[in-house]
């Protein structure tokens, strides 16, 4: 390629063209759902991909579409919220395919045997970037502290990407490997989900992709309930439910399945139940420890409210509070009427082994 090709060189434009068209042939939904200021926008973008593949190509320097690919992957990302960010990668991958199948069909009139294979070569590249910027994205400091780093990415990776055997494949692997159940739903379980609901806050992830990692964490973790009924029982039983009207339940799930494992009898109540209920089962399975969670600060007060409900009506039970809603208070929990808090599932059951024996 003597010259590089400009927006207004002729060649430049029909290539954009059928790019361009091809992306309508394939997918049918544009017509219908694209007005004509958004069909502009998308031949623009065609127009800017095209040119930086051939800027490209020009200096055989890979790094230039490298760099934009990222670049636009990234832009997408932003300027489409209601899109998860696997949703796309797929239609970029798409795009990608269709360069490639355009360029070598049509424009070996412009570039050079040499200059086509580097073509398809860098939007190859092009592809995996866009692949790996999936997963590639900022995370807390939280999650990346702690014991079992590369197996919490790479399960955090695998919920990204929607690869739900290999999310299973991940945890059982680490289970294999000696890693203790009580650390497989602390530092990691638990660990993912605390990030996945931060990247939603972030916009970074769709409600969609957070509801899809939660079911996925919820049966990972029945994965390991053959193992959890098998343990000896302790003659022990713990009541545990989330508090409000909120279905953020994982981690007193996590908390049962823990205690469960350490051999006591565990009545699960879930999330949403009104404070009667809750009362009700109290009185009904007489337990020796209830455990409230509470994720959200406005139920704070609706948790403060059944614990002295529990306390008035049932003074010797012994109550234990915890949930993210505690975590920026002025250690509110002091000023109720319980025997532990904790945030910590793994704290809270050490307590009740050493505090209430068999």
């Amino acid at each position: 390629m003597s010259l590089l090709l400009n927006y207004n060189d002729p060649r430049f434009i029909k290539l954009a063209q059928l790019i361009f068209e091809e992306q309508f042939k394939r997918d049918h939904k544009h017509e219908s759902e694209m007005d004509e200021r958004r069909k502009r926008l998308m031949y623009d973008d065609v127009v800017y991909n095209l040119s930086f593949l051939m800027t490209s190509v020009y200096f055989s320097d890979e790094k230039i579409f490298e760099g934009y690919a990222r670049w636009f992957f990234d832009l997408l990302c932003n300027l489409t919220k209601d899109l998860d960010r696997e949703k796309i990668m797929e239609q970029m991958l798409d795009h990608y395919k269709i360069m490639s199948e355009i360029l070598a069909g049509h424009a070996s009139v412009i570039l050079s045997e040499d200059e086509l294979k580097r073509a398809a070569e860098y939007l190859e590249l092009a592809a995996r970037v866009t692949v790996s910027a999936v997963t590639d994205i900022a995370l807390s400091s939280s999650f990346l502290e702690g014991k079992y780093l590369e197996i919490r990415k790479a399960y955090l990776d695998a919920l990204l990407t929607s690869q739900t055997r290999k999310a299973h494949d991940m945890i059982s692997g680490a289970r294999k490997q000696g890693v203790p159940l009580e650390d497989i739903y602390e530092e990691i379980l638990k660990k993912v989900m605390h990030e996945i609901g931060d990247l939603w806050h972030r916009n970074v992830i769709t409600v969609d992709k957070e509801h899809y990692a939660t079911s996925v964490t919820q049966t990972v973790m029945s994965d390991f309930y053959d193992e959890i009924f098998e343990r000896p029982r302790r003659s022990r039983t713990l009541v545990a439910c989330a508090v409000g009207n909120e279905l953020h339940e994982m981690g007193i799930r996590m908390l049962s399945d823990i205690f469960e494992y350490q051999g006591w009898d565990t009545v699960y109540l879930g999330a949403a139940l009104p404070e009667s209920a809750i009362l009700e089962a109290v009185g009904e399975h007489k337990p020796d420890l209830v455990a409230l969670s509470v994720t959200m600060p406005p139920y704070l007060s609706v948790c403060e409210k059944i614990v002295r409900s529990i306390r008035a009506a049932y003074p010797d039970v012994k109550i234990a509070v915890g949930g993210q809603a505690f975590r920026d208070t002025d250690e509110l929990w002091k000023k109720w009427e319980i025997n532990f808090y904790s945030a910590s599932a793994g704290d809270l059951a050490r307590w009740a082994q050493d505090t209430i024996t068999p």
